[in-house]
């Protein structure tokens, strides 16, 4: 991969930033550091080229609003990690392969529907009180049962980014 231009600097700070978040969000990144500096490189590569950090393992449109879903940390992240172990590019990874319990078995398999099949802003809920009354929602919205934090995804996180509670400790909001 050629990463002409990426200050090193610039990969130091993202990988320590996005590294943070994560663990503050209980998320664990790669331990491998020369493999997940690589996939920081290919997250400011394409922040070069699209003005946004879409995965550097799929192919973005250069538009932001179809590869919303692919911008990192992207939406499948949490259903890759809970059944393969690691995210579909495996900066993201469980605590078990993070700490050397256990390796990643096979590839994590694609979940991003072709393109052909992905609607941007198709609904599938239009939310009939509150401030959103009467606008379509494309994703159903999860509220954590301890601290309130909401989120649109199709499944709850498998931790609250605010409280650490598990993910059974989410309901279906709308």
């Amino acid at each position: 991969m050629n990463f002409a231009g990426i200050n090193e600097r610039d990969v130091d700070r993202l990988h320590e930033m996005m590294k943070s978040e994560a663990e503050e969000g209980g998320y664990r990144f790669n331990p491998d550091l020369e493999f997940t500096r690589n996939l920081i490189k290919g997250l400011l590569r394409n922040e070069q080229r699209y003005g946004y950090r879409s995965c550097p393992c799929r192919l973005a449109s250069g538009k932001k609003e179809e590869d919303i879903d692919i911008i990192c940390p992207c939406d499948y992240r949490d259903a890759d990690v809970a059944g393969y172990g690691a995210c579909y590019c495996a900066l993201y990874v469980s605590d078990a392969v993070a700490h050397g319990t256990e390796k990643l078995a096979a590839p994590v398999p694609e979940r991003r529907p072709p393109r052909s099949k992905r609607l941007p802003g198709a609904a599938v809920k239009t939310v009939s009180a509150g401030p959103l009354s009467g606008q379509a929602l494309s994703l159903p919205v999860w509220r954590c049962k301890v601290c309130g934090y909401l989120c649109a995804r199709e499944n709850p996180p498998d931790l609250c980014p605010i409280c650490k509670a598990k993910k059974d400790r989410f309901e279906r909001f709308i």
